[in-house]
C-alpha cells in the first residue's frame, strides 16, 4: 500500500512539473450536475472503501490505484464520448485523466470531487 501511495505522489509531482495538458478540461460540480442531464460517461476512480461511503449515481467505478486500471478503463469506456472523472477531492482524478488523455479520450476532471459533490447536492 505504501508503494502505491508513493507512486501516486510521484505521478502527481511529475504532472505538476510539466505544462498543463490541453485535452483535460477542469469543471465544477455544478457543471457536472448540468451535464448529467445528458447520458454521460462518469468515472469514479476512488477506492472500494470510499465507494461504500457513497457515490454519484450512474458512475462507473474503477480504482485508479488498481494494477489493471488502464485495462479496465479501455474496455469499459467509449472514446466516442467524453469522460467525466472524479475522486474524493481532485488529485487522483487528475492522474486518471492524464492516463485517459494519453489513450485518446476527451476528459473532464471534476474539481472538488465527491466531497464537494456531496456537500452541494446532499444526495
Amino acid at each position: 500500500m505504501k508503494l502505491k501511495s508513493l507512486l501516486v505522489i510521484a505521478v502527481l509531482f511529475f504532472i505538476s512539473c510539466k505544462q498543463p495538458t490541453k485535452e483535460i478540461t477542469n469543471i465544477t460540480v455544478e457543471d457536472l450536475k448540468t451535464e448529467m442531464s445528458n447520458n454521460i460517461q462518469l468515472l469514479d476512480v476512488r477506492t472500494p472503501e470510499e465507494w461504500e461511503q457513497g457515490s454519484i449515481k450512474s458512475a462507473l467505478k474503477i480504482n485508479v490505484n488498481s494494477d489493471d486500471f488502464e485495462k479496465q478503463a479501455l474496455s469499459k469506456l467509449s472514446k466516442k464520448e467524453p469522460v467525466y472523472v472524479y475522486c474524493k477531492s481532485g488529485g487522483r482524478s487528475l492522474v486518471a485523466s492524464e492516463i485517459l488523455v494519453s489513450k485518446g479520450y476527451k476528459v473532464y476532471n471534476v474539481l472538488g470531487g465527491y466531497d464537494e459533490w456531496k456537500e452541494k447536492n446532499k444526495e
